[in-house]
């Protein structure tokens, strides 16, 4: 039977997939042309890593083929990445289609010649190119190569020949890159302003669905609809992400077995993701912290990680569409007209989170006393969260030289709002580790908001972490947290404010015990200063 599978393209034939009609036929038509006698599109291909393109682009390759008009060739360019040299890469891609389509008396030795490739003499039968991993190219070889395709489709616009009487004949053209717009690193500007464009978005949860249902179909185990939607709202899609998790969750891994028959429930997912945010290794994610912790670009997940303003999403910032078109983040609409970065998913701001949190933080210095009374903190009602703060508070304050002497600082010199998120996790891990209690971050919304949820004792502790702004932000906060605290079935919940100084009336005044007549969840505010 079938299985899912997240390393590079399907196999349709072995692997659970979504079949992409609408997609497929968009990039097809686009290639043949509204009215093929004119000529198709030149397009561009793009999306962050691990969204299909290639896969995708194999099935309109196939279908083209299918047609009988064109030719139709699919070449992959990341062997050439390392190579510096122009007319060497030329070289390389002319032979292999002249190889390819068989091709007699030509030769393409530079940039130069390129549009020798191209012309009614040598082709014969028009061609649609597709060239993959275009934009692993070295940067002049993307634009001496663009520019020859520019004037080849110009040529066609004045060229009043019949279809195949033109003086080329390269009909249709698709550039597969994770770039939105190819060349916009490019210092002298990209020549290549002709193109169309073919976004390829993450999957749809009916897509999602589709394959899970598909599996139940061949396997015979069930899969609860809970599973699947907690999937996705962890993935939000993200193909590759996606089959990863299905893979886990349906094969297993090595120390976790399936059961084969037994329906798949909320705890099969629960035991599976926990070993993917914590343990086990993944090419994909790796290579999506490896390009969120490069600098320049890790100041932006910080100040993505931001709870008291979010970042305006332009795909004109470098920063943006780096971290964009490599997974780390996605746009989040508001409205009509604005739009904002969040994180490409909450499974990947995990990752991050805990990646960054474990690299400042590993080790946060002693704890408690040894013989220090804790019975302030650890009741026998439970967990007292606001005299767990206080701890916190002091721990930060009386350690805070060493703990933050290399913290990542803003352009004024102020530590990073998401380095006080990172140390308050890794000291609620250490301090609470000794008592058995599980200690783990969410991220309801994608931009900074950060949940902090405690198992102790056989009881859910909800703590919602936010920067300390102003009275209205204060009480926004309130109604947001006790809203949170109704999702998570919880009676109360606790509100967390870092704020560089607190004195003792506005302490009294602000950490008031807040219950929310809509809700009826009680908030406890609680204030921790950062002396920033």
């Amino acid at each position: 039977m079938r299985r899912f599978s997240s390393y590079g393209p399907i196999n349709t034939k072995l692997h659970f997939y979504a079949p992409r009609t609408e997609l497929i036929g968009r990039g097809y038509d686009r290639l043949v042309g509204e009215s093929p006698d004119e000529g198709g599109h030149y397009i561009t291909v793009w999306g962050p890593r691990q969204t299909g393109k290639s896969w995708l682009m194999n099935q309109i390759l196939w279908k083209l083929q299918e047609h009988g008009q064109f030719h139709a060739l699919k070449i992959n360019l990341e062997h050439l990445k390392m190579t510096e040299d122009t007319d060497r890469i030329v070289r390389a891609i002319a032979n292999e289609i002249i190889e390819e389509l068989n091709l007699s008396d030509v030769s393409v030795n530079t940039l130069d010649e390129f549009h020798n490739l191209f012309l009614k003499d040598v082709l014969g039968i028009p061609l649609i190119l597709i060239l993959d991993e275009f934009d692993a190219l070295a940067e002049d070889a993307i634009s001496g190569i663009v520019g020859v395709f520019r004037n080849i489709f110009n040529h066609r616009q004045t060229d009043r020949s019949l279809p195949r009487k033109k003086k080329f004949l390269l009909h249709g053209l698709a550039l597969i890159g994770v770039r939105n717009v190819l060349g916009i690193e490019n210092l002298r500007g990209s020549p290549f302003n002709i193109q169309r464009s073919l976004h390829i978005p993450n999957l749809t949860f009916e897509e999602t669905e589709g394959m899970f249902r598909w599996y139940e179909q061949e396997s015979g185990q069930k899969v609860n609809q809970k599973v699947i939607e907690r999937l996705y709202s962890e993935t939000r899609g993200q193909p590759g992400i996606t089959c990863w998790l299905g893979e886990l969750l349906t094969e297993g891994f090595d120390g976790y077995e399936t059961t084969p028959g037994r329906p798949l429930g909320t705890d099969n997912f629960e035991d599976i993701y926990a070993a993917a945010i914590y343990v086990l290794p993944n090419n994909n994610i790796l290579n999506v912290i490896s390009k969120a912790i490069q600098e320049p670009y890790k100041n932006l997940v910080f100040e993505v990680l931001r709870t008291d303003k979010k970042v305006i999403f332009r795909y004109d910032d470098p920063a943006i569409g780096f971290l964009y078109m490599n997974g780390v983040i996605d746009l989040e609409k508001s409205g009509q007209r604005d739009a904002y970065v969040r994180f490409s998913c909450p499974f990947v701001q995990k990752r991050l989170f805990n990646y960054f949190a474990g690299e400042l933080f590993g080790y946060v210095g002693k704890i408690h006393e040894p013989f220090e009374d804790l019975s302030d903190t650890f009741t026998q009602e439970g967990l007292n969260i606001r005299n767990l703060m206080r701890r916190h508070q002091d721990h930060l304050k009386k350690n805070r030289e060493w703990l933050l002497e290399g913290a990542p600082r803003r352009k004024d010199l102020r530590v990073f709002e998401a380095v006080y998120h990172f140390n308050l996790y890794r000291y609620l891990c250490d301090y609470l580790e000794m008592k058995k209690a599980r200690v783990r971050p969410e991220f309801p919304t994608g931009n900074g908001k950060i949940d902090i949820l405690i198992e102790y004792r056989g009881k859910m502790y909800g703590i919602e972490v936010k920067s300390y702004t102003d009275e209205p932000g204060y009480h926004e906060a309130l109604d947001q947290a006790a809203g949170y605290g109704k999702e998570l079935g919880l009676s109360e919940i606790a509100l967390v404010f870092f704020v560089e100084y607190v004195d003792a009336d506005n302490r009294k005044k602000y950490e008031k015990n807040y219950k929310d007549k809509k809700t009826g969840v009680k908030v406890m505010p609680v204030f921790v200063e950062t002396g920033n």
